[in-house]
């Protein structure tokens, strides 16, 4: 710098002291203050910080994890819970705000493919897929932390860095700078993340902050000519998705922010592939997938088409509250007094079995469809959709099955044979109400006249055997 004020002198150029202190500032500064952009490289504290942690404190899984929250508060206090111990989380970035679709939080999975979990990260930074890349390992110092929800009871499991209590319960709120900087930690791996390929229907609260992929799946047709975000929105936009099933549509949302990069790109109008996160709205009561990118939505195929009905009933004649008795279907107790119920609930017809102040120690219900002549087509596939309330406990004695058989004779059912079948049912995680589809059923190996069946259990006397379920549009196709 002496010479650099020499050299000046020399050339007679008459430089204010203001000058050559601001040149100097220039030549001797190498980053300005103000650029608070966060590097993607990982730099020497962050390694010396993680190889502490990996030497000094035990791994917890992420289910171990939302299991101190689940287990550890009180179900009717909605209390964060405090972690205290040397434990560590490890996960894998899922989510991405790079496009706006995400504020302040990201979400890590337990494995970069088929994942089993997964937990929000509430952090008090905005870009963080400059840091949190998708993919990104990444390692977290819970010893300080609180995990339990941001939002009283919407069942999304978070990790933050303190808490806060209001008249309804405690929860946590974002990571600051420092906790940031000196818990959650990176590694160098960034793995390539296989998205978990699943139906609507599969998608639980389970799979909150999994990167998920559905195929075959379109936008609804009245969304033709719409974009990402209505504009008479405020904050978010819930656009629907369909895929074929049989005879009918099966549903889920797709919700956009107002602050997404893309909100203003026209919906497509074809059928394929998209790929986004789990999440669920602002309140909790549904669940929802979210973008990290529109490049995820791939769809360039026709659209799907109904296949025709060889038998469908959708219970839309219930009298609401009464035994059912639709023509043709079988209603049959075979432990306690219950019945199956017509149930009227938004306008939908459904059909109901609940347990539910019976007095009966045990309760298993069936209701069988009439008899499907299965000589008349050929590749015939079974679709229903089911509900469930008040259900808290899942388990074998507790629950709703399917069954198929050739040779009830209509009134016999404990002597037929009957065949159970897989399908999607709704458990604890799913909301009341929420009819989610079973998915495709072949039944194209049945010959001769065969009948549906739904069976449920449970107790009228035990509350953890307790709950109804709902059935609604059972059909049957083929060709």
């Amino acid at each position: 710098m002496k010479t650099l004020i020499l050299t000046l002198m020399k050339t007679n150029k008459i430089f204010t002291l203001f000058t050559i202190i601001a040149m100097s500032f220039a030549v001797t500064s190498c980053v300005q203050d103000d650029d608070f952009t966060v590097p993607s490289s990982l730099g020497d504290e962050e390694n010396a910080l993680l190889q502490t942690l990996l030497g000094n404190a035990t791994e917890n899984t992420i289910a171990q994890v939302k299991a101190m929250y689940l287990i550890e508060s009180d179900p009717g206090d909605n209390a964060a819970v405090l972690i205290d111990t040397d434990i560590y989380v490890k996960g894998y970035v899922s989510s991405s705000d790079q496009t706006g679709n995400y504020f302040k939080e990201f979400y890590i999975q337990d494995s970069p493919s088929n994942p089993t979990g997964a937990l929000k990260i509430a952090i008090n930074q905005v870009d963080t897929y400059n840091q949190f890349n998708i993919g990104r390992e990444v390692y977290i110092n819970l010893n300080g932390l609180y995990v339990g929800e941001e939002r009283i009871e919407n069942g999304v499991i978070t990790i933050g860095g303190d808490s806060e209590t209001d008249d309804f319960g405690t929860t946590v709120v974002r990571l600051n700078e420092n906790q940031i900087r000196q818990q959650v930690l990176r590694s160098p791996l960034t793995e390539l993340m296989t998205p978990l390929v699943v139906s609507f229907s599969q998608i639980t609260n389970s799979h909150v902050g999994l990167l998920v992929s559905i195929e075959n799946v379109e936008f609804a047709a009245n969304l033709a000519g719409e974009n990402y975000f209505d504009p008479t929105e405020t904050f978010d936009t819930q656009r629907t998705l369909q895929s074929c099933e049989g005879a009918t549509y099966t549903e889920f949302n797709l919700e956009t922010s107002s602050f997404a990069n893309f909100k203003n790109d026209p919906l497509p109008i074809d059928n394929g592939t998209i790929t986004a996160v789990v999440s669920k709205t602002f309140d909790g009561s549904q669940l929802i997938l979210a973008l990290n990118s529109p490049d995820d939505v791939i769809m360039n195929n026709e659209r799907c088409t109904l296949l025709t009905p060889i038998f469908f009933e959708d219970f839309q004649d219930a009298q609401d509250n009464s035994n059912l008795d639709t023509p043709g279907w079988v209603n049959f107790a075979e432990e306690g007094g219950e019945l199956w119920t017509e149930q009227l609930f938004s306008g939908i017809g459904t059909a109901e079995f609940s347990s539910f102040s019976t007095g009966d120690s045990s309760n298993i219900g069936w209701l069988i469809s009439p008899g499907i002549d299965m000589d008349a087509q050929s590749n015939e596939i079974l679709s229903f959709k089911t509900a469930q309330h008040h259900l808290d406990v899942d388990s074998d004695d507790n629950g709703i099955k399917v069954f198929v058989s050739t040779d009830f004779d209509g009134s016999d059912v404990v002597g037929a044979t009957w065949e159970e079948q897989t399908a999607s049912f709704p458990n604890s995680d799913n909301a009341w109400y929420d009819l989610i589809g079973s998915g495709p059923i072949d039944l194209s190996s049945y010959t001769g006249t065969l009948y549906v069946a739904f069976r449920v259990t449970g107790s009228g006397t035990d509350s953890d055997l307790d709950g109804a379920f709902q059935i609604d549009d059972v059909a049957i196709v083929g060709n």
